[in-house]
């Protein structure tokens, strides 16, 4: 309630600050390089990254330095990784389904989501994130036979100081009630974890856009992701 009081009350602010945001940040190029590929030796392993521009690799040169080739080079040690990023830039979750609905019918082991800040900054409806990810995991385990969904959570968005108050720190707020909600849908599928990124929002993890993450952050994201795969998928096959 108190948030939803705030919100009210700041929105005057908040609106025209989002709008001079989006007008004044750097905009980063989309890194080079192929969005699919199969890399490494072993038993088959099926791959999807999906998502936003996080996802997709933005504050990056090319690819190999991305989320996606970082993670599929690391799980490239222990499978045969054929893997398929589908992300864009200002993806929010309802674009995410889009992108799912445009797909034909196919198989994939694993599905890495990165998705939520742009409906933290595009003022989505808590109710209706959550009917999203619903619809979303619904559809990735009944339409793509998904063994196993890892969810990214929202970084702690107050932190980005570049930004200004208030909006800084609404997005802080909201990008947790969006964090929790997506813990509650996360509990009705098995095939389901959600994990913080263990990226600090500290100079050397972000872009020079001041938002996005570098090289090095990827890498962070790529490891934690390959560990949590790799002792998911020994579970599932033991």
């Amino acid at each position: 309630m108190f948030h939803q009081i705030t919100t009210v009350l700041l929105m005057p602010v908040l609106i025209p600050q989002a709008i001079f945001i989006n007008k004044m940040t750097v905009s980063l190029p989309e890194p080079t390089g192929e969005r699919l590929g199969v890399c490494g030796a072993g038993n088959e392993l099926k791959l999807l990254i999906i998502g936003d521009s996080a996802a997709l690799g933005v504050g990056v040169d090319g690819q190999e330095d991305a989320l996606a080739g970082q993670l599929s080079s690391l799980l490239g040690c222990y499978y045969s990784v054929n893997w398929k990023l589908l992300a864009k830039t200002g993806a929010t979750a309802e674009d995410v389904l889009v992108m799912l609905h445009n797909q034909q019918a196919q198989v994939f082991d694993v599905v890495l989501v990165s998705i939520g800040v742009n409906d933290v900054t595009h003022f989505t409806h808590l109710s209706r994130w959550e009917k999203r990810m619903n619809v979303m995991l619904n559809t990735l385990v009944s339409k793509f036979s998904v063994k196993k969904i890892l969810l990214s959570n929202l970084p702690p968005m107050q932190e980005f100081t570049t930004f200004p108050l208030p909006l800084r720190w609404w997005w802080g707020q909201r990008s947790k009630q969006l964090n929790n909600r997506l813990t509650v849908v996360v509990k009705n599928f098995s095939q389901c974890t959600n994990f913080d990124i263990d990226a600090p929002i500290e100079p050397r993890y972000i872009a020079k856009d001041g938002f996005h993450p570098s090289k090095v952050a990827y890498q962070a994201w790529a490891n934690q992701a390959a560990k949590t795969i790799t002792s998911s998928l020994d579970d599932i096959n033991a």
